[in-house]
């Protein structure tokens, strides 16, 4: 897998759409927070989480599956267990004709769904953070000496 960060700043250029799977109302929860941040960055987020279908989180209906969605979407961003994953991606195959990239969050993984995705185009990532990806390759981490190549304990 290409996980240049050449590659990774083009998938997260390119998406406009995200639909997060598992994503929680709680907002101490990982997929609580990822999702928001990604929502503040402009990122059209499309919660899908059969816990609290109908319910509203940013500005959005949750849906109950990815095949409750009606309009476009470029990437599924996994927030279930890797055991869960085969599931998911056969769901997001059948039902998103615009789908561009399926993410597994850290921790998630499953090389046959990987497989399964990549031979019909869909471009995988596996056990990383759209968040994190996003503020590392775009500078928002440098304030606090992250991925500046220098180790200092001053804050510039």
């Amino acid at each position: 897998m290409d996980y240049s960060d050449a590659s990774l700043k083009r998938i997260l250029q390119q998406t406009r759409t995200i639909a997060v799977v598992g994503v929680s109302m709680n907002p101490v929860r990982p997929s609580y927070f990822v999702a928001r941040y990604l929502n503040l960055k402009g990122f059209k987020v499309l919660p899908v989480n059969p816990r609290h279908t109908g319910e509203t989180l940013f500005g959005e209906v949750v849906h109950e599956t990815l095949n409750s969605i009606d309009r476009p979407v470029d990437m599924v961003d996994i927030f279930r267990r890797s055991e869960a994953v085969l599931e998911i991606v056969d769901e997001a195959l059948a039902v998103l004709p615009d789908l561009k990239t399926i993410w597994m969050q850290i921790g998630v993984s499953h090389e046959a769904a990987a497989q399964k995705a990549q031979a019909r185009g869909i471009t995988v990532v596996q056990n990383r953070c759209p968040k994190i990806e996003y503020q590392r390759l775009f500078g928002e981490l440098r304030m606090g000496g992250f991925s500046t190549g220098m180790i200092s304990s001053r804050l510039t």
